[in-house]
């Protein structure tokens, strides 16, 4: 698939087919995140790839446990509105499903440093930066594979949990899961907010 049409293709997708993705595809997949620029040069990025329920379960007992509380506060809040409102209906329940039904989920891990959290400057976000580009990465090639990503970002303390529930080193924080399979047939499409990008480009000055 060309670049330019994996970044157009490219969307979040909550709804899998039970179908396996093969573990070369997700190496391939995986090998193109850790082609993504790093601030250090050392690339400290790790990968736990879970494909068992057992282990998806195990590390994501902690999504399915905070999903109730944010459904009611969807209830109560969000009726038929905005792009962005009908997004987070539509995501907000299948935060639990589009995870443990995808093929694979990948937790990208990244070395953290003392400023991460409570930064400094903006130089003390590189980490952050860099695990980002990684994501960005494997979104595009699994995009280009035919294959569809969802994905998590923790809430509280749902990140260091998972962490030691897959025994990952304390010093490595969790971005986000990263649910990888084969879409749904029929999967349902979410308005986007129109972008015109002649209107974001400012010559010179703003």
């Amino acid at each position: 698939m060309d670049l330019y049409d994996a970044i157009s293709k490219r969307r979040v997708v909550r709804e899998f087919k039970d179908k396996i993705v093969p573990d070369e595809v997700i190496e391939k997949i995986i090998n193109a995140g850790i082609q993504a620029p790093t601030h250090d040069h050392l690339r400290n990025w790790e990968f736990v790839v879970l494909q068992s329920t057992a282990d998806k379960e195990n590390a994501l007992q902690f999504v399915k446990q905070g999903i109730e509380p944010t459904l009611e506060i969807l209830r109560k809040t969000l009726v038929n509105g905005t792009p962005q409102q009908k997004m987070y209906a539509y995501a907000m329940p299948r935060q639990y499903s589009m995870l443990i039904n995808a093929s694979h989920v990948i937790l990208p891990f990244f070395k953290s440093n003392s400023g991460v959290l409570k930064p400094s400057s903006v130089s003390s976000l590189n980490p952050i930066s860099s695990i980002w580009c990684v994501i960005e990465n494997i979104f595009l090639a699994s995009t280009a594979e035919g294959l569809g990503c969802s994905m998590r970002i923790p809430v509280g303390e749902e990140g260091s949990n998972v962490a030691k529930a897959v025994e990952a080193p304390v010093d490595y924080l969790l971005p986000c899961y990263i649910g990888i399979g084969y879409p749904a047939d029929n999967t349902t499409v979410i308005e986007q907010v129109e972008c015109v990008t002649k209107q974001k480009i400012h010559i010179g000055k703003w």
